[in-house]
């Protein structure tokens, strides 16, 4: 069984951002995080989610993912994502990143769970620490998804 924590931050909506991660197995912990540029709030809160289920090194693990995140949790528990998939993401935000989570969440068995954020539970609020910090960095990597749709709205803007 592994437990999943993650978070996701902008500093501005859209703004640079980042996310938190917290992987638990048995004694194991791993925390990971990385910066961007120019996202949103929403894409780090999924980033954070695909990053941390591609980091898993055996397929068919058994993972309970915690989110702070409405967009996410309530996306696939609630089956939308699944739906989205069928009309191609026709007008949904972020599809390279539902893509991306789609294909490596095919590959375990997943639940995400949502907890409050900001309150009591202490992997939460260290994912919180790791995305915001991750956000203020220096040298932040590019969302290329991101950037290349707002191009794509106003080739002048970037």
């Amino acid at each position: 069984m592994i437990s999943i924590y993650t978070d996701g931050s902008s500093l501005g909506n859209p703004g640079p951002g980042g996310y938190g991660i917290v992987l638990l197995s048995g004694n194991l912990r791993k925390e990971l995080s990385e910066g961007f540029r120019l996202t949103t709030n929403n894409r780090m809160e999924l980033l954070g989610v695909v990053i941390a289920l591609e980091a898993l090194k055996k397929d068919a693990a058994t993972v309970t993912v915690y989110s702070d995140s409405k967009y996410v949790v309530d996306a696939v528990e609630k089956n939308w994502v699944f739906a989205w998939e069928k009309k191609n993401f026709k007008e949904k935000k972020n599809p390279d990143l539902w893509k991306r989570f789609l294909n490596i969440y095919r590959k375990h068995h997943v639940k995400l769970v949502w907890v409050k954020g900001h309150a009591t539970n202490e992997e939460n609020n260290q994912c919180d620490k790791l995305a915001v910090a991750a956000a203020h960095g220096y040298n932040l990597n590019i969302d290329i998804g991101y950037e290349a749709e707002l191009k794509k709205q106003n080739p002048k803007l970037l």
